[in-house]
């Protein structure tokens, strides 16, 4: 409600200000008139609400009265001399800030829009200028007044009214003022500052401010680019307010692409979870990021006075905009997996580098730091490195092109918008329109660059992932194979030999697992080859590794079965091979019962529920001509041997508890058999392969 309100107030200020006559100037002293209007209240009976029209503002047009430089102190009232009601102004310019039909602001989109001090013979002047100008106000009396400050001004100003300071935008206390993005501003005029004359004649006087790189950054700068306006309070106040409405909405633009730029970072880190391996995803997040910070930056300048205009001016031109357009470049160099010309990376660290400072020193962005002739060079350095940056980014779309094909013609047009955007400031000063106004918001080549990329970037990746689907469709079907293979060298779950009844069980934790075990019939002395083992590693690396010693353990077998030679053999075999090792336990027993057991790093076996006393030894792949322990034993009637993998010993419930040797050896001495003690890990809590081999001596 209060906002339907503010909006017929300020259209009933713009029917006013519509209808009002333009007061002539009086030609005894060249001042200019004008008034503010209020209709009478309508009287009306009882119970019907009384409704009163007319509040009023009124543009202040001209004639101004304008000159550069700035004022003298007046060592009596300490205030600026050209400020004074007496001061004779007669020399000066006469400026008229009546709007051209149909001009708006290039930047801001405001209508209304009038060229500053360099289009009116000014060409290139920063700094400090006056505007003075002569009004007659007619109003009632007791009628509060307040001025309204232009809207849009380069880039700082003080306002007085008959010699007394009403207020200022921006900080003059320092020597060096500190300004801000224009925004609306209101001043009431108190009796105490109004002048008593006879007359009604008030002397209005701006003292303004433009920073030394507000004329590279646009054209027609300096001083006013809207009349400030005089009327009824209450109609300045409602014309305040619908201001900071059309400022709002024009870089509303800006707040949704700085929500969404955030929205996208998070996306793109999200992706580098699935996919550490893949850079690119870091280098979008990072381009989104720095977008993200950019149009903060941007919008709490224009919003709020919680960034000056030269810290904002700092951040974005020379700060954000070289590491945004580096970054894109290294986006699109690791997206096409480019690794010619070598040279391209540290030239794009050289380029940001030579960009900050050209647009730092070239803007005039830090007041004083260098003279204006030398401005002008790092200028033309930072436009050179400019056309230097689209030059890298046409060279990769065109290696992209010979490399990828499709890829590469879909980040053409984003590469070459973003490449224009960043001449935007050179086309401003050359009248070549560069920013569009959507509903009021504001659409530059930078906002339709960013949505291309944001647009090419997501077919890109949505084309990634339907090619990374086909990949782990591949992947998964190689997986099924290998685990398929896998059981095919496994033996059978029971085996029964002359005077041997042999268990298995196997539980891998993957697909494919990295446990083996193989048994090895004699065939002529009536004597089986046990091998069990567990190599380094999960998953399909894992199967392999088992398939390549699987094979070496048949073929070694064949040759000489002794358990010794057999691991001496098998490590020979693993070492050279990077992260190949492996525990092994080589069993041969006799067809007398009499048994030889090698063990390379592999868990002991349980004889009859204990573990056997054995030395310990280094897994297979260590190191060259490892020693491996040996003992000899003998395996009786209804003995019963068990080998197991480490996988049941660390089985892990959901409190971190292990199941641990006194379980084991308990299910052992219970005589449960082989696939009891594999379920009992499994329920526990597996997270490594699980295998087990019991061999129990029969008549």
């Amino acid at each position: 409600m209060k906002s339907f309100s503010v909006l017929l107030l300020s259209l009933f200020s713009l029917a006013s200000v519509a209808q009002t006559p333009k007061p002539e100037p009086q030609q005894a002293d060249a001042t200019h008139s004008s008034s503010v209007r209020v209709q009478p209240a309508l009287l009306a009976d009882d119970g019907i609400a009384q409704i009163t029209l007319g509040q009023s503002v009124y543009p202040l047009n001209g004639p101004w009265k304008f000159t550069i430089g700035d004022s003298p102190i007046d060592p009596a009232t300490h205030q600026p001399l050209w400020a004074e009601p007496s001061f004779d102004d007669s020399h000066w310019e006469t400026v008229d800030l009546t709007p051209p039909a149909g001009s708006f602001d290039p930047i801001a989109g405001i209508s209304g829009y009038v060229p500053g001090w360099t289009a009116k013979g000014h060409p290139g002047y920063s700094g400090y200028a006056w505007y003075r100008i002569r009004v007659k106000v007619n109003a009632p009396l007791g009628e509060k007044l307040s001025l309204a400050g232009p809207t849009d001004v380069d880039d700082a100003f003080q306002v007085f009214a008959n010699g007394s300071l009403l207020g200022s935008f921006g900080d003059f206390s320092a020597s060096h003022p500190v300004t801000y993005s224009s925004r609306p501003t209101h001043f009431p005029l108190s009796s105490s500052v109004l002048s008593h004359d006879p007359d009604g004649t008030q002397v209005l006087a701006f003292r303004l401010w433009m920073e030394p790189s507000t004329p590279l950054d646009q054209a027609d700068s300096g001083g006013f680019h809207d009349a400030p306006q005089l009327g009824q309070a209450g109609a300045v106040a409602a014309g305040y307010q619908v201001g900071w409405l059309g400022l709002i909405r024009t870089y509303a633009l800006g707040a949704f692409q700085s929500l969404l730029f955030l929205l996208l970072t998070v996306l793109a880190f999200s992706l580098t979870l699935f996919d550490r391996s893949d850079k690119v995803y870091y280098w979008i997040a990072a381009a989104f990021l720095l977008q993200a910070a950019d149009y903060i930056v941007l919008v709490t300048g224009v919003w709020s006075y919680l960034i000056s205009g030269q810290t904002q001016n700092i951040l974005l031109e020379a700060v954000f905009v070289p590491l945004i357009l580096a970054v894109w470049v290294m986006v699109w160099w690791v997206w096409f997996q480019l690794k010619r010309p070598a040279w391209l990376p540290k030239t794009v660290i050289v380029f940001t580098l030579l960009y900050m400072v050209g647009d730092l020193l070239g803007g005039e962005l830090i007041f004083g730091l260098v003279s204006h002739p030398v401005a002008v060079k790092f200028h033309l350095l930072s436009a050179c490195v400019r056309l230097a940056f689209l030059a890298l980014l046409l060279l990769i779309v065109v290696l992209g092109i010979r490399q990828q094909g499709r890829e590469g013609w879909l980040a053409v047009p984003a590469i070459v918008l973003l490449g224009i955007s960043r001449f935007q400031t050179e086309l401003r000063v050359l009248h070549i329109l560069s920013n569009w106004f959507t509903f009021g918001m504001q659409i530059t080549p930078g906002t339709e660059a960013n949505f291309l990329l944001v647009f090419a970037i997501f077919i890109l990746l949505l084309r990634r992932m339907f090619v990374s689907l086909r990949v782990q469709r591949e992947r998964a079907l190689d997986i099924k194979q290998a685990a398929e293979i896998q059981q095919v060298i496994l033996p059978e779950s029971h085996f029964t030999f002359p005077g041997l009844a042999i268990e298995t069980e196997y539980r891998p934790a993957r697909e494919v697992g990295g446990d083996f075990f193989q048994l090895i019939p004699h065939p002529t002395d009536g004597s089986v080859l046990i091998v069990a083992g567990d190599v380094t590693g999960k998953g399909l690396q894992a199967g392999m590794l088992v398939a390549l010693l699987v094979g070496a353990i048949r073929s070694t077998a064949e040759l000489n079965p002794d358990p010794l030679f057999l691991l001496q053999a098998l490590n020979r075999r693993l070492l050279g091979r990077r992260s190949a090792q492996a525990t092994c336990l080589a069993l041969r027993i006799a067809a007398n019962g009499s048994a030889t057991l090698a063990n390379a790093g592999h868990l002991p076996p349980y004889l009859n529920g204990k573990p056997l006393d054995m030395q310990g030894a280094l897994p297979l792949g260590i190191i060259d001509g490892a020693d491996f322990s040996v003992m000899h034993f003998q395996l009786t009637s209804s003995e019963k041997l068990v080998v197991i993998s480490d996988g049941i010993l660390e089985a892990t419930d959901a409190h971190g508890q292990l199941f641990g040797f006194d379980r084991v050896a308990e299910l052992l001495r219970s005589s449960a058999p082989v696939k009891a003690l594999a379920d009992a890990a499994q329920l526990f809590g597996q997270n490594d392969d699980i295998s087990l081999v019991a061999v129990t001596r029969t008549a």
